[in-house]
């Protein structure tokens, strides 16, 4: 009998454990409609508030041990807001661009052009890809690292004359006029009183909730993550590669050995150096990598030390999600191998890493071409498909 109702106790504390921990989302579903009629008239089906989507609660895998969210943890509501600012035109001086205007869903949130058309013309830069950004050390963004939080960075393209046009400089209207625009489009007032308990609108609430939404976006559905979760270390063979890829992610975590004058004799490619499994962020510590490029106005282009996760460069039918590096300038995964494989060290770059420079000399690694397309074959299984096609990141304007 006392064994009967210990396993009783047992079986209502679960209960009562599993109704607490759904009881969030059972509020949600609580929610009346018909409170948002102007957020329904918009948006009809494609924003149901009282049925969100899960942001907060996505499975990461266990062997996933990075995260950079800090304090603002996500939220099912706060980044339903970030969803509908993101992709919102209301949010540039003259109502054309968005933020999905140059991180778009069908390229892993980046842009297919080399460089990006703002209100008032190009941008400097290659639009970063937005997949697993909070999986990672490096805390800091853009690819210079000048915002020191994804909060931060949300609302400086918005603030920037080129991109969004709400600078307060060269005529634009400041960060205020935007503020008073969204007061006087109804459904935010309905949606900041949705996710924050009251209308009004500021500009930390408007950082924090598209720094959400851009959180929630994330890729753990590729080959790589179903071989990773057979075995212990990414040292092992998965057993879902073929010898090709298993031997392309070996060269890639393997660290090269080099001569006196920079020449590899042996070893693999260091790769994971910069770029370390499973989450392959960029170490924080990274310099530039020997991409040099302008930026108007500033001369050559040395401050260049973040780059996004190596997740997702391509699709899974093998095309690129736009060309790579800050300048677009590397336009196939064989060309990125290639910029590896042999480092000149350019006049003027005081800010190359050190790891590409052994002994001194820019390393010259010697590949062949059957590690070559080893490697490639390996940088393919890090691309997952949901992220190209999953709703709750895709536009919830009907049009």
């Amino acid at each position: 009998m006392k064994a009967l109702l210990k396993r009783l106790s047992f079986i209502i504390l679960a209960f009562i454990i599993l109704s607490c921990s759904n009881s969030n989302e059972s509020d949600y579903q609580s929610i009346p409609t018909e409170e948002f009629p102007n957020v329904n008239a918009t948006f009809g089906t494609k924003l149901d508030l009282a049925n969100l989507y899960n942001y907060a609660n996505q499975t990461i895998p266990n062997y996933i041990t990075k995260n950079n969210s800090g304090s603002n943890l996500i939220t099912d509501k706060g980044a339903t807001l970030g969803r509908v600012l993101f992709y919102d035109k209301n949010l540039s001086s003259n109502n054309t661009i968005s933020c999905a205007s140059c991180h778009q869903q069908s390229n892993a949130f980046s842009d297919s052009n080399d460089v990006s058309n703002g209100v008032n013309g190009t941008t400097d830069r290659h639009s970063m890809r937005l997949v697993n950004n909070r999986f990672a050390l490096e805390s800091k963004f853009f690819w210079d690292k000048r915002a020191a939080s994804l909060e931060i960075q949300t609302t400086q393209p918005i603030q920037n004359h080129i991109e969004m046009g709400f600078s307060g400089t060269n005529g634009d209207q400041n960060f205020t006029a935007l503020i008073s625009k969204l007061n006087g489009i109804s459904y935010y007032k309905e949606l900041f009183k949705f996710a924050y308990g009251s209308e009004e609108i500021t500009q930390s609430k408007i950082q924090l909730a598209l720094a959400q939404f851009v959180k929630s976006i994330q890729s753990f559905d590729s080959k790589y993550d179903i071989g990773r979760a057979q075995v212990v270390t990414d040292n092992q063979p998965f057993p879902n590669f073929t010898q090709q890829e298993n031997s392309g992610k070996n060269l890639f975590i393997t660290p090269p050995v080099f001569d006196s004058t920079g020449n590899r004799t042996s070893g693999g490619l260091g790769c994971a150096g910069c770029h370390k499994a499973p989450e392959f962020d960029i170490d924080p510590n990274s310099r530039n990598n020997g991409i040099i490029g302008t930026v108007s106005g500033t001369g050559i282009d040395i401050s260049i030390t973040r780059v996004p996760s190596l997740r997702d460069l391509v699709k899974q039918d093998g095309t690129l999600n736009g060309n790579m590096m800050h300048t677009a300038v590397i336009t196939s995964l064989q060309a990125a191998i290639g910029h590896y494989g042999t480092i000149n060290i350019a006049p003027g770059n005081t800010n190359l890493d050190p790891r590409l420079t052994p002994n001194g000399f820019g390393q010259q690694l010697h590949l062949t071409a059957t590690e070559v397309n080893a490697v490639i074959a390996f940088l393919k299984t890090l691309s997952g498909s949901n992220v190209y096609v999953d709703p709750k990141w895709s536009t919830p304007f009907p049009n």
